[in-house]
């Protein structure tokens, strides 16, 4: 009895949810995280970025395929994978595949995205996958080094580098005459003078020395446009004081990363618009090199009809007259700091405004007129002019009325003739 009690037990225990409702049992694939790491990891390392992608982005069990993935704006490729990895992994530096840069009051921040473009596998035409966009930045301090080891080249420190490639910022403003303050507002009068403050903001950097190459005024801020007017030319020779004006750079400097210079404030004769804008390609230099033809700052004088240099020997001027500076074959010798800084900051050029050369557009300058104009021509007012204009219409109407009055009255008389009465003699 117990042993047929027992077996009936496991009959039901067994088999008796399929006797109650016969249903046909499919094998089912159960499905558990291939990790527990987050799907897309990025290590900021500090001159490369390294992107580690699981291949089960979208925590389905569905595996993507590498050759989906890119980086950046530029369409990175990930590096070569085994098909039995369950990671793709990219490794570029930080100025690679498209990266930008912002410059923040703490730090340097590198931004880019991850890209899943999903495309359909073989002769298919379906997709099983979305597209994804994952942004991704990687935050540096801007006042401390991010890292114990050195960088090419190994006898520059990390931190040197990384202020020279970041922390030079360029600037070119209106200011007022005393050069206390930026002027307020940009409206000048024609024969008045703009004063330009070109400024570098150096930070912890070696000293360093500004200049201002060259200078173009425009119509548009589009230093290609035409007309222009080329204020400063010649790697530094300020060509406008040329002409009838008295622009000038303004010596000695107030510091050696600042140079202020004045322009007579003009218009072009063939538009009748009333603005410019001045854009300055602006440079630096160690501040203990010697000014030479292509660093260089010079005025023309008037009263003695010679070139002067702000600083440096005035030979180095001589060849503003020329309208050719520059030294045979390019051949200056460079310190070995210098030569570092110009190699850890060229591979940024033409990407930011924080390298040694930047090119600023100030404006726009609108001008309002001659100063002098009223006092010439002379002018007159609304209440005259209206004054004048109703006397000549009211003398035309008096006359028109007249003349209308004189033709009536010679028509009547024509018409209706008097007959005057006869005189009888007696």
């Amino acid at each position: 009895m117990g042993l047929s009690y027992g077996i009936f037990i496991r009959f039901l225990l067994l088999g008796g949810m399929e006797l109650c409702c016969p249903q046909t049992i499919w094998p089912t694939e159960t499905y558990y995280p291939l990790t527990s790491r987050p799907p897309v990891m990025v290590d900021c390392l500090e001159s490369q970025l390294v992107v580690t992608v699981s291949k089960d982005l979208f925590g389905t069990g569905k595996l993507i395929r590498p050759a989906d993935l890119t980086l950046g704006p530029e369409n990175c490729e990930p590096l070569a994978s085994m098909d039995t990895d369950d990671v793709v992994r990219f490794e570029v530096g930080l100025h690679e595949c498209g990266s930008r840069v912002q410059v923040t009051d703490n730090a340097l921040v590198y931004s880019t995205f991850l890209i899943h473009s999903p495309r359909p596998a073989g002769n298919l035409s379906i997709l099983r996958t979305n597209r994804a966009e994952v942004p991704i930045e990687c935050h540096y301090p801007r006042h401390s080094n991010v890292s114990s080891q050195a960088i090419l080249p190994t006898w520059v420190p990390f931190r040197t580098t990384m202020l020279f490639e970041e922390k030079l910022v360029f600037s070119l403003r209106l200011m007022e005459e005393d050069w206390g303050s930026e002027k307020q507002s940009p409206t000048f009068q024609l024969g008045d003078i703009a004063h330009l403050q070109a400024e570098v903001h150096t930070g912890s950097h070696m000293p360093l020395r500004l200049f201002v190459d060259h200078c173009v005024a425009t119509l548009i801020p589009d230093r290609n446009a035409f007309p222009h007017h080329k204020i400063v030319d010649f790697h530094g020779c300020l060509v406008d004081g040329l002409y009838n004006a008295s622009s000038a750079f303004k010596a000695p400097r107030p510091r050696p990363e600042t140079l202020q210079f004045t322009v007579d404030v003009f218009h072009f004769a063939k538009d009748s618009r009333n603005t410019i804008y001045i854009t300055c390609h602006l440079k630096v230099t160690p501040a203990d090199r010697v000014p030479d033809q292509l660093n260089k700052a010079c005025s023309f004088i008037k009263s003695t009809k010679r070139w002067y240099p702000v600083e440096g020997s005035a030979d180095i001027c001589r060849c503003c007259n020329k309208g050719s500076c520059g030294l045979p074959g390019r051949s200056r010798r460079l310190s070995h700091l210098e030569r570092g800084w110009r190699k850890s900051v060229s591979h940024t050029r033409n990407r930011r405004h924080v390298t040694e050369e930047a090119e600023i557009t100030v404006g726009p300058l609108i001008f309002l007129g001659k100063a002098s104009d009223h006092g010439i021509k002379g002018s007159t007012s609304p209440h005259t002019s209206v004054m004048l204009g109703l006397g000549l219409a009211t003398v035309v109407s008096l006359t028109l009325a007249t003349i209308v009055l004189v033709l009536a009255k010679r028509h009547s008389t024509a018409s209706h003739p008097v007959i005057c009465p006869a005189s009888v003699s007696q």
